[in-house]
Protein backbone atom coordinates (compact mmCIF):
# COMPACT_ATOMS: atom_id res chain seq x y z
CA UNK A 1 0.00 0.00 0.00
CA UNK A 2 1.46 3.37 -0.84
CA UNK A 3 0.99 6.26 1.73
CA UNK A 4 -0.84 9.01 0.66
CA UNK A 5 1.12 11.61 -2.11
CA UNK A 6 2.33 15.16 -1.12
CA UNK A 7 -0.03 17.01 -3.28
CA UNK A 8 2.57 19.65 -4.37
CA UNK A 9 5.33 17.66 -5.48
CA UNK A 10 3.96 14.04 -6.77
CA UNK A 11 7.41 12.22 -7.08
CA UNK A 12 7.19 12.79 -3.33
CA UNK A 13 5.58 10.04 -0.58
CA UNK A 14 6.23 10.66 2.93
CA UNK A 15 9.39 13.01 1.98
CA UNK A 16 10.98 10.33 0.05
CA UNK A 17 11.08 10.68 -3.87
CA UNK A 18 9.22 8.12 -5.47
CA UNK A 19 7.84 6.98 -9.13
CA UNK A 20 4.27 8.16 -9.71
CA UNK A 21 1.92 4.95 -9.89
CA UNK A 22 0.36 5.16 -13.23
CA UNK A 23 -1.13 1.26 -13.32
CA UNK A 24 -4.66 2.96 -12.96
CA UNK A 25 -4.93 5.91 -15.20
CA UNK A 26 -6.29 5.73 -18.56
CA UNK A 27 -3.68 5.74 -21.95
CA UNK A 28 -4.88 8.53 -24.00
CA UNK A 29 -2.98 10.81 -26.47
CA UNK A 30 -0.45 13.29 -25.41
CA UNK A 31 1.64 15.78 -26.78
CA UNK A 32 4.35 18.13 -25.80
CA UNK A 33 6.54 21.12 -27.31
CA UNK A 34 9.21 22.60 -25.76
CA UNK A 35 12.02 25.29 -27.11
CA UNK A 36 15.10 26.17 -26.00
CA UNK A 37 17.43 29.61 -27.72
CA UNK A 38 21.41 29.17 -28.50
CA UNK A 39 22.69 32.66 -28.84
CA UNK A 40 25.53 32.05 -31.07
CA UNK A 41 26.91 35.41 -31.24
CA UNK A 42 27.71 37.56 -34.81
CA UNK A 43 30.18 34.86 -36.01
CA UNK A 44 28.32 31.85 -35.94
CA UNK A 45 25.45 33.91 -37.24
CA UNK A 46 27.04 34.99 -40.03
CA UNK A 47 28.06 31.84 -40.74
CA UNK A 48 24.26 29.68 -40.53
CA UNK A 49 23.34 33.10 -42.76
CA UNK A 50 25.78 31.69 -45.71
CA UNK A 51 24.58 28.38 -44.72
CA UNK A 52 27.67 26.68 -43.63
CA UNK A 53 26.05 24.56 -41.52
CA UNK A 54 28.67 22.52 -41.75
CA UNK A 55 31.07 23.03 -38.24
CA UNK A 56 34.12 21.46 -38.06
CA UNK A 57 32.53 18.35 -36.27
CA UNK A 58 30.17 18.08 -38.80
CA UNK A 59 26.84 18.90 -40.03
CA UNK A 60 25.27 20.61 -36.95
CA UNK A 61 21.69 20.96 -37.38
CA UNK A 62 21.39 17.75 -38.51
CA UNK A 63 23.58 16.18 -36.11
CA UNK A 64 21.71 18.18 -33.43
CA UNK A 65 18.20 17.06 -34.62
CA UNK A 66 19.89 13.04 -34.25
CA UNK A 67 20.89 14.17 -30.97
CA UNK A 68 17.81 15.56 -29.73
CA UNK A 69 15.78 12.75 -31.29
CA UNK A 70 18.01 9.92 -29.13
CA UNK A 71 17.31 11.82 -26.11
CA UNK A 72 13.82 12.39 -26.09
CA UNK A 73 13.65 8.01 -26.76
CA UNK A 74 16.37 8.05 -23.68
CA UNK A 75 14.46 10.52 -21.37
CA UNK A 76 13.85 7.43 -18.62
CA UNK A 77 17.53 7.13 -18.56
CA UNK A 78 18.49 10.49 -17.85
CA UNK A 79 15.66 11.46 -15.78
CA UNK A 80 14.94 9.33 -12.36
CA UNK A 81 11.56 9.11 -12.25
CA UNK A 82 10.53 9.57 -15.87
CA UNK A 83 8.57 6.41 -17.04
CA UNK A 84 9.69 4.92 -20.25
CA UNK A 85 7.22 5.55 -23.04
CA UNK A 86 6.72 4.04 -26.78
CA UNK A 87 7.62 7.85 -28.23
CA UNK A 88 5.28 7.82 -31.75
CA UNK A 89 6.78 10.69 -32.80
CA UNK A 90 9.58 13.30 -32.33
CA UNK A 91 10.17 16.31 -34.61
CA UNK A 92 12.60 19.44 -34.20
CA UNK A 93 11.73 22.59 -35.84
CA UNK A 94 15.04 24.72 -35.65
CA UNK A 95 14.86 28.91 -36.43
CA UNK A 96 17.40 30.86 -37.33
CA UNK A 97 16.73 35.00 -35.86
CA UNK A 98 18.73 37.81 -35.74
CA UNK A 99 21.08 36.33 -32.78
CA UNK A 100 19.97 32.55 -31.84
CA UNK A 101 18.83 29.65 -33.27
CA UNK A 102 15.21 28.71 -31.86
CA UNK A 103 14.77 24.82 -31.09
CA UNK A 104 11.29 23.33 -30.91
CA UNK A 105 11.04 20.08 -30.26
CA UNK A 106 7.61 18.37 -30.26
CA UNK A 107 6.70 14.90 -29.12
CA UNK A 108 3.65 12.52 -29.01
CA UNK A 109 2.86 9.15 -27.42
CA UNK A 110 -0.72 7.49 -26.30
CA UNK A 111 -0.08 6.48 -22.93
CA UNK A 112 -0.25 6.71 -19.22
CA UNK A 113 1.84 9.45 -18.97
CA UNK A 114 3.11 12.90 -20.71
CA UNK A 115 5.73 13.53 -22.41
CA UNK A 116 6.67 16.90 -21.37
CA UNK A 117 9.71 15.90 -20.04
CA UNK A 118 10.94 14.26 -23.71
CA UNK A 119 10.35 17.52 -25.11
CA UNK A 120 12.35 19.20 -22.63
CA UNK A 121 15.10 16.89 -22.78
CA UNK A 122 14.90 16.69 -26.32
CA UNK A 123 15.17 20.57 -27.19
CA UNK A 124 18.19 20.85 -24.45
CA UNK A 125 20.35 17.90 -25.60
CA UNK A 126 20.10 19.49 -29.04
CA UNK A 127 20.97 22.78 -27.75
CA UNK A 128 24.07 20.82 -26.20
CA UNK A 129 24.59 19.65 -29.67
CA UNK A 130 24.69 22.82 -31.09
CA UNK A 131 27.39 24.13 -28.72
CA UNK A 132 29.49 21.63 -28.72
CA UNK A 133 30.03 21.40 -32.63
CA UNK A 134 30.27 24.94 -32.75
CA UNK A 135 32.57 26.20 -29.76
CA UNK A 136 35.60 25.93 -31.26
CA UNK A 137 34.36 28.77 -33.47
CA UNK A 138 32.62 30.42 -30.21
CA UNK A 139 33.03 29.31 -26.86
CA UNK A 140 30.66 32.25 -25.47
CA UNK A 141 27.54 30.56 -27.17
CA UNK A 142 24.89 30.87 -24.58
CA UNK A 143 21.79 28.39 -23.82
CA UNK A 144 18.64 30.28 -22.70
CA UNK A 145 14.63 30.04 -21.95
CA UNK A 146 14.18 26.39 -22.00
CA UNK A 147 10.89 25.69 -21.01
CA UNK A 148 7.53 23.92 -22.20
CA UNK A 149 5.67 25.54 -24.70
CA UNK A 150 2.41 23.07 -24.96
CA UNK A 151 0.75 20.38 -23.59
CA UNK A 152 -1.91 18.31 -24.51
CA UNK A 153 -4.11 15.41 -22.97
CA UNK A 154 -3.87 13.73 -19.49
CA UNK A 155 -5.24 14.39 -15.96
CA UNK A 156 -4.15 18.10 -15.91
CA UNK A 157 -5.27 19.09 -18.97
CA UNK A 158 -3.88 21.43 -22.06
CA UNK A 159 -1.34 23.42 -21.67
CA UNK A 160 -0.40 26.55 -23.42
CA UNK A 161 2.83 29.02 -22.53
CA UNK A 162 2.20 32.71 -22.69
CA UNK A 163 3.85 34.69 -25.22
CA UNK A 164 7.22 35.86 -24.13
Amino acid sequence: MNPPANPAFSHLRDGLPTMVDVADKPANRRTAVASVRVALGEDLIARFERNELHGPKGPVMQTAIIAGTMAVKNTSMLIPFCHPLPVEHCGFEITLTNDSLVIRCAVTTTGKTGVEMEAMTGASVAALTVYDMCKAINKAIRIHDLHLVAKTGGKSGDYHADPL
